[in-house]
C-alpha cells in the first residue's frame, strides 16, 4: 500500500501526488562552453514555467582514464581534438556556477546539477546548491550514492540501463542515509531510439515498490507526450533536455526541446493534473445547456384525454429535457391514469398522473407437508 504523504520538498516547493509535475529543464553543456549562453538558456526556461534547470559538473581530468581522456573526438559535435579536451571546453568552475546560482534566483528558478564524481560534489556542496541529480551511469556507484545521500540535500537518481535490483540498491543506499530520494524512470539512449523501450509502466512499478520516494521521469524521447503520460502514472517529476537551437553544434540538442516546446510540455502537465480530477463523478454546470438541449423527457405522443389510461404507444421520448419526467421512468408511468388532458409533445409530469394503485398483498403459501 501506498505511503500517504509520499513527498520531497526541493528548494521550498513541495512536490507529491497532489501537486503540480516538478518540470527540469536539462540544460547539460547545451550551453556550449558560454556563460551568457547559460544564462540565456536559464531565462528563456524560467520564461516557459520550468520550476528548475539543470547543468552537469565533472572532474573530467579525475573522472576519465588517460586512455579514454587523450582519445582523439574528431566530429561535427566536437568541442576539442580529443574527448578530455571536449569535455573541459564545456565545464563551468565554481566562479561560474556561483555566477548562475545568482542569476537562476533573480529569476525564481531553482538551479541544481548533477555531480559525476566526488570532486564535483564537492564542489556542488560548498555552492550550497538545493538538491543533486544522480545520472543513470552512476546507479550502480553506491561510494558516489552514499557520498552524495551524506551531504543531506534532496536527491534525484535517474534509473536508466538499470535493472530493478540495480534500482533497489541504489534506493537503499540513499535512504538509509537521506530519505529525501526521487527516483527517475529512464532509458539511457540518446535519443530513445524506439517508443517501446520508453517502459512508462516502470513509474507505476516503482510506486508500488518504493512507497516512500516521489517518482518521475527523465525522457530523451522526442516531443512532449510522453511527459504527460508519465504524470498520469503517477510521475511527479519530468526532466527534459532544453535547447534555444535544435540544430546547434552538440549531441543533445536534436532530442531537446525548444522554447515553444517546453511552454507547451509546462501548460499541458498543469492541464492534465486539473484535468484528472478527485475520481467523483458530478455534473458541472457548464454541461446543463447542453444535456438540456440533448436530453429527453416523456411527452405524449398524441393529444390524450383526462382518465385516459397510458399505454406505451401513447408516450414518447423527445428532447429537450426541460421539464417532466426523465426516460427512465417510462414503465412507471405506463397503466397510470390522466388526470388532466395532455396536448401532443406535451410533457407528462407527476401532477397529471393518478396515485399508483398497488395491488393487495397475497396471502403466504401454506408450507409444502412432507409426502
Amino acid at each position: 500500500m501506498e505511503a500517504t504523504r509520499r513527498e520531497l520538498t526541493i528548494d521550498g516547493t513541495r512536490i507529491g501526488d497532489d501537486t503540480d509535475c516538478w518540470v527540469i529543464a536539462e540544460i547539460g553543456h547545451n550551453h556550449g562552453g558560454s556563460l551568457e549562453e547559460c544564462k540565456n538558456l536559464f531565462t528563456q526556461a524560467a520564461q516557459c514555467g520550468a520550476h528548475a534547470v539543470k547543468l552537469q559538473k565533472r572532474d573530467n581530468a579525475g573522472l576519465y582514464t588517460k586512455e579514454m581522456f587523450n582519445r582523439p573526438y574528431d566530429n561535427e559535435n566536437s568541442y576539442g581534438p580529443t574527448y578530455g579536451t571536449h569535455r573541459e571546453a564545456l565545464e563551468f568552475g565554481p566562479e561560474e556556477y556561483a555566477e548562475l546560482k545568482a542569476h537562476a534566483a533573480e529569476l525564481g528558478v531553482t538551479f541544481f546539477a548533477t555531480a559525476f564524481d566526488f570532486k564535483s560534489a564537492e564542489m556542488l556542496a560548498e555552492l550550497d546548491l538545493p538538491a543533486y541529480k544522480i545520472a543513470s551511469g552512476d546507479l550502480t556507484n553506491t561510494p558516489l550514492l552514499a557520498f552524495v545521500a551524506e551531504i543531506g540535500r534532496p536527491m534525484i537518481v535517474s534509473t536508466g540501463g538499470g535493472t530493478m535490483q540495480d534500482v533497489r540498491r541504489a534506493y537503499d543506499c540513499v535512504a538509509s542515509i537521506n530519505p529525501q530520494v526521487a527516483l527517475l524512470q529512464c532509458t539511457a539512449g540518446y535519443p530513445v531510439e524506439r517508443w517501446e523501450e520508453l517502459d512508462l509502466r516502470v513509474i507505476e512499478t516503482y510506486r508500488q515498490y518504493f512507497p516512500d520516494a516521489v517518482v518521475g521521469y527523465s525522457g530523451h524521447d522526442n516531443g512532449i507526450a510522453m511527459p504527460v503520460a508519465a504524470y498520469v502514472l503517477g510521475a511527479r517529476i519530468v526532466e527534459k533536455h532544453f535547447t534555444l537551437n535544435r540544430a546547434a553544434k552538440g549531441t543533445d540538442h536534436r532530442f531537446s526541446l525548444e522554447p515553444v516546446g517546453l511552454r507547451k510540455l509546462v501548460r499541458d502537465l498543469q492541464r492534465t493534473r486539473l484535468a484528472l480530477g478527485s475520481g467523483d463523478k458530478v455534473p458541472h454546470p457548464s454541461e446543463a445547456e447542453p444535456i438540456t438541449k440533448m436530453g429527453k423527457k416523456i411527452v405524449a405522443a398524441t393529444t390524450l384525454p383526462a382518465g385516459h389510461v397510458l399505454r406505451r404507444e401513447d408516450l414518447a421520448l423527445k428532447s429537450p429535457a426541460d421539464g417532466g419526467l426523465p426516460p427512465y421512468e417510462l414503465e412507471t408511468v405506463i397503466g397510470r391514469t390522466l388526470r388532466h388532458p395532455i396536448s401532443a409533445d406535451g410533457a407528462v409530469t407527476l401532477d397529471d398522473l393518478d396515485e399508483v394503485l398497488y395491488p393487495p398483498e397475497q396471502p403466504a403459501a401454506a408450507p409444502a407437508h412432507d409426502a
